[in-house]
């Protein structure tokens, strides 16, 4: 069975995850020649790898039967991986860093719906109000961006919408799964999808070398081992706290994004994000103050 972290751990593991997720917008702005595609199939590639070899690593002879074990929660949870994977980078190859992240903005207040629907967790107003303090902080920093949209963009924007309405899917696969079943193999079957569904569109396949060390960068350290990080945060964190504080990534892509590509955040941007860290910081703190009581 695996171990279950303590909520301060399962926090820093969150924290964690999220930061490496928004170093994707800025990575992907120094590819030379790989583009669409073909950045989906790499990255997939290189998340699969990774995960697999940890769960060698770990479980070496007992890899496959974890795989197996998975079950019908790991096959869900993978797919919903893959359609996250999928759907992220080929947004930001049709539009820019802020305009992706807006639309993954509304990850929270579908989660704490579907907790509601399927999870039937009574959600309190403590996290409905950071919710709402986070969708408003975030369409502050992106209102002027998203005035400027072409057709190109638009489109990027409703692949985009993939990812929070499949990251949300995966919250609520992650909880129901219970602590007993470990799901971490159902990032790599999520690997295995989106680089399979990805290759035939990818090909000719026309990476340089610098961008295979980018797209290896990707796979390992922007998706694999976050997403590892998250699977373990799970068993500790409720699915809303969960997608709150996956928006820790929609704060920092376009900081990134300034400091390492040259994409300026407007005023709003840096007043919106902090309006964002806000919200998350009084919800966590709450959170914690109420687990130091309970116990």
């Amino acid at each position: 069975m695996p171990t279950q972290p303590s909520h301060r751990t399962a926090l820093f593991l969150m924290i964690c995850a999220a930061t490496l997720w928004s170093i994707a917008g800025v990575l992907t702005r120094h590819l030379e020649a790989a583009r669409g595609f073909e950045v989906t199939f790499w990255r997939s590639v290189f998340a699969a790898l990774y995960v697999a070899g940890a769960l060698l690593w770990q479980y070496r002879a007992q890899a496959l039967r974890k795989l197996q074990a998975s079950g019908r929660y790991g096959l869900i949870s993978g797919a919903m991986w893959a359609v996250m994977f999928s759907c992220f980078m080929l947004a930001l190859t049709m539009t820019t860093v802020a305009n992706t992240l807006i639309v993954m903005s509304i990850s929270p207040l579908l989660t704490a719906v579907f907790a509601r629907l399927y999870l039937h967790h009574a959600i309190g107003l403590r996290t409905w109000l950071a919710i709402a303090v986070a969708t408003a902080g975030i369409l502050w920093m992106f209102v002027d961006g998203f005035s400027h949209v072409d057709a190109r963009g638009l489109a990027g924007m409703l692949i985009a919408f993939g990812v929070p309405l499949a990251a949300s899917v995966n919250f609520i696969a992650l909880k129901k799964s219970g602590h007993a079943l470990d799901l971490i193999p159902a990032v790599l079957i999520g690997g295995l999808l989106s680089a399979l569904a990805m290759l035939p569109l990818a090909l000719p396949l026309q990476a340089s070398a610098h961008d295979m060390l980018i797209l290896a960068t990707l796979g390992v350290f922007q998706l694999g081992f976050p997403c590892t990080l998250m699977v373990r945060a799970a068993r500790s964190l409720s699915a809303p706290e969960l997608s709150l504080l996956a928006l820790l990534e929609v704060v920092l892509g376009p900081l990134w994004a300034w400091l390492g590509a040259g994409e300026v955040p407007a005023g709003a941007t840096l007043m919106g994000g902090a309006v964002v860290l806000t919200a998350l910081v009084f919800n966590e703190l709450a959170g914690l103050r109420k687990v130091r009581v309970a116990s």
